[in-house]
C-alpha cells in the first residue's frame, strides 16, 4: 500500500522534522505500507488566510499528481485541513485530513475532547474548524501554546530544552482543558502530536493526549481496505460531488498558467 502525506511544510526548510514524521509515520503502519511526504514550496510559514489557500491550491494539484502515479490514499496532513473538501471532491482515491480525522477519532474515545494548538492565531481557526465539523459539543475548549515553527525545528534538531519547553507548555495548557471536561486532548498540528509521541506524553491528569499523526495514517490504511472490498471512497451525492476529468484539467491548466 502506497499512501501520501501532503504537507504545507517543505524538506529544505524542516528537514529533521520531515524526516522524524516519515520514520514515525512508517513505523506505526503496516509492514506492506509506504508512507511519503510531499510539501509545497515555499511551505506554509505565514499566519494567513491568504497563506492557507494558496497552500491548499499547490497540495491539490500535487495530490492530483500523486494520484495519477499510483498512489492508494492521501493524507492532508496540515491540522487546518485547508482545502479538504475539495480535494476530497477532487479525487478518486481516499482523501484523509488530519484535524478532521483525529477530531473524529477523538470522539470515540471520550464524549469531549481539546485542541492545544502551536500559537494563539490559530485559536479562531480551530473553533471554525469545528464549527464546520459540526462537532461544537464534543469540544470542551481550545488553548495555545507559546511556539513557532523554528522552536520545533529546533527540538527536533536535537534541542532537548527547547523540547522540555514544548513539552512542559502542552502540559501546563492542557490541564485547564481536562477541568474543563475534555477526556481526549489532541496536539493541533504535525510538530506537537509528532514531539508529544515522541516523548512519550500520553495522558495528561487521566485524559489521553491523541497521537493525531498516527491515527491519521492508520485510517488511511483502513479507507483503502474498504475501498478495495466495496468500492467505498467518498459519497458522491452532494458534498463531495466528484469532479469531471473536464473540471480537474482545467484546475490544472489555471494553476499552471499561474505558475508560468
Amino acid at each position: 500500500m502506497r499512501l501520501v502525506w501532503q504537507g504545507f511544510t517543505h524538506p529544505a526548510a524542516t528537514g529533521r522534522y520531515n524526516a522524524a514524521l516519515v520514520e514515525h509515520l512508517n513505523a506505526v503502519s503496516a509492514p506492506d505500507t509506504h508512507v511519503e511526504f510531499r510539501g509545497v514550496l515555499p511551505p506554509d510559514r505565514h499566519i494567513h488566510r491568504l497563506t492557507e489557500w494558496r497552500c491548499a491550491l499547490q497540495a491539490i494539484r500535487s495530490a492530483l499528481e500523486a494520484e495519477r502515479e499510483g498512489v492508494d490514499a492521501v493524507v492532508l496532513g496540515h491540522f487546518q485541513d485547508a482545502g479538504l473538501w475539495e480535494l476530497r471532491a477532487a479525487l478518486r482515491i481516499p482523501v484523509l485530513g488530519l484535524g478532521e480525522g483525529s477530531m473524529l477519532w477523538a470522539c470515540q474515545l471520550g464524549f469531549r475532547f481539546g485542541l492545544i494548538t502551536i500559537h494563539p492565531l490559530f485559536i479562531r481557526w480551530h473553533e471554525e474548524q469545528v464549527r464546520q465539523y459540526a462537532l461544537e459539543q464534543r469540544l470542551a475548549g481550545v488553548r495555545a501554546l507559546r511556539t513557532s515553527v523554528d522552536d520545533f525545528v529546533a527540538a527536533f534538531s536535537g534541542d532537548d530544552s527547547v523540547a522540555d519547553d514544548i513539552a512542559n507548555q502542552f502540559v501546563e495548557e492542557a490541564r485547564p482543558l481536562v477541568a474543563a471536561g475534555a477526556e481526549v486532548l489532541i496536539p493541533a498540528g504535525g510538530f506537537p502530536a509528532l514531539l508529544m509521541a515522541r516523548r512519550g506524553v500520553t495522558e495528561v491528569d487521566g485524559a489521553l493526549v491523541l497521537d493525531a499523526n498516527a491515527v491519521v495514517v492508520k485510517t488511511a490504511e483502513v479507507a483503502v481496505q474498504l475501498r478495495e472490498l466495496n468500492g467505498t471512497v467518498a459519497s458522491r451525492h452532494s458534498t463531495f460531488a466528484a469532479a469531471s476529468d473536464e473540471v480537474r484539467a482545467e484546475f490544472l491548466d489555471v494553476l499552471s498558467a499561474v505558475a508560468r
